[in-house]
């Protein structure tokens, strides 16, 4: 079964919590900390393998998590880094965030890898928190939690020629004839409602890819019929051969045909307008295909003079041949696809903001009412919560004090906070205190 889209889940391995410890050794009182930190969690990061051709495996998998860091250790050791998860895709696989819809990777080579979820920061030791002023802390972190998001992976067939036209013009038997595949022909529409691939060996040691796409109809780049479904592989190929059945037998005209599909391409990618195409002109075994097939120079020299015409028959292989070395000539002359390195740059200058996950800055903040209670929102005091371990009273006092130095306590007081008024951040709740103590009651909900 060829899968070329699928959605799943990715988690970051979340960081190790902070240890807190202290030395104890024969005849050394009072050793000071020794608490190590946590380890970083796993990255999930996407490779691609050129042996996968779908997303069939994502069928049946849909959650990736990579594993936790270790604790920290006493004797001031470092816990453990987690291992990274590794996940395989095909070549060709477009990963967009499912929640912004932003396009996060493009993966197209293979071995090229980009992590999609990052693992969390070990929380710190006590062994951090040492100074001049307090000797023994007893104050650890815990580690930060794993990125986490859906993402949508699409598969954009990668092929150096793409087959194209309406529905039973003969695109299956054509690539069928002339390359090691078996695609499955009918002789009625949408036969082919995946695409095949196959490779085109001319015997002088040239070879390329060749892809038989779905068939396409009108209105197709609004997504009617197979739409996208169809038109994201054509983005890939470098040259498109458009078949034409030029018999007209189902009452179609071939030159409105040809039209209409250009329309389609240029309608969901302006950029296909300039992609090399060759006409391939099929079943010239039919009677009326000549006549047909004049008018049809006729038309298009109006409006594309400079377009290569091929008259075939997939049935009888008249012309294949031919057909065969023009485009592998046209391939030849064309420049090796740039687009590879154009998705690396964009990938490399995107980092700092798709896959940045520490955030940087002061404690920036904004204060709401929910009824009676205070609600305080800001990413990176929610961030300083889930590192800090409440069950430490020194924790919680440092918590506090940074609370206070970021001006937390004098803006509640302006908004009207009173001795004990309920105070949340993220999922927990506090009271505040109006005499300014280092003291905060908690309550984690």
């Amino acid at each position: 079964m060829f899968v070329d889209k699928a959605k799943i889940y990715v988690k970051g391995g979340d960081g190790g919590d902070g240890l807190v410890s202290f030395r104890r050794e024969l005849y050394v009182p009072e050793g000071g900390p020794a608490g190590g930190d946590g380890g970083n969690g796993g990255n999930v990061i996407f490779r691609v393998d050129e042996g996968l051709r779908t997303l069939m495996d994502f069928r049946y998998q849909k959650h990736f998590k990579a594993d936790r860091g270790e604790k920290g250790r006493n004797k001031s050791q470092h816990g453990a880094n987690a291992e990274h998860m590794i996940v395989r895709v095909p070549p060709g696989t477009v990963v967009v965030d499912d929640d912004t819809g932003e396009k996060i990777a493009d993966l197209t080579r293979h071995d090229q890898q980009v992590v999609i979820a990052k693992g969390g920061r070990g929380g710190r030791g006590n062994i951090r928190f040492k100074s001049s002023v307090n000797t023994a802390p007893a104050i650890a972190e815990n580690g930060e939690e794993g990125q986490a998001r859906w993402v949508t992976l699409e598969l954009k067939v990668m092929a150096d020629v793409g087959l194209v036209g309406f529905p039973s013009v003969g695109k299956s038997t054509l690539l069928s004839v002339v390359s090691g595949a078996q695609p499955k022909i009918g002789a009625y529409h949408f036969t082919t409602i995946t695409p095949n691939l196959g490779v085109v060996d001319l015997g002088d040691e040239r070879s390329f890819v060749m892809a038989d796409l779905p068939g396409l109809i009108e209105g197709a780049h609004t997504g009617v019929g197979l739409g996208h479904e169809f038109l994201r592989h054509v983005e890939r190929t470098r040259i498109i051969v458009h078949v034409v059945d030029m018999s007209g037998m189902e009452g179609r005209d071939p030159f409105e045909d040809w039209v209409k599909i250009n329309d389609e391409l240029k309608l969901y990618n302006i950029k296909l307008a300039d992609r090399p195409q060759i006409v391939a002109a099929n079943k010239m075994d039919m009677p009326d295909s000549e006549e047909n097939l004049a008018e049809f120079r006729k038309n298009v020299g109006e409006i594309a003079p400079d377009i290569l015409i091929m008259p075939i028959s997939s049935l009888t292989r008249e012309g294949i041949k031919e057909l065969l070395y023009r485009v592998a000539d046209l391939l030849d002359s064309l420049p090796e696809p740039s687009e590879i390195e154009e998705i690396e740059k964009q990938a490399k200058a995107e980092e700092g903001v798709v896959y940045r996950y520490e955030s940087k800055g002061d404690l920036d903040f904004t204060i709401t009412r929910d009824n009676e209670t205070f609600v305080i929102e800001s990413e990176n005091i929610e961030r300083l919560m889930r590192k800090t371990q409440f069950n430490s009273y020194e924790a919680v006092v440092r918590f506090g004090r940074i609370l206070r130095g970021a001006g937390i306590d004098e803006a509640l007081r302006k908004r009207g906070a009173k001795d004990g008024s309920p105070i949340r951040i993220g999922k927990f709740e506090f009271e505040f205190f109006e005499g300014g103590s280092d003291d905060y009651l908690y309550d984690d909900k």
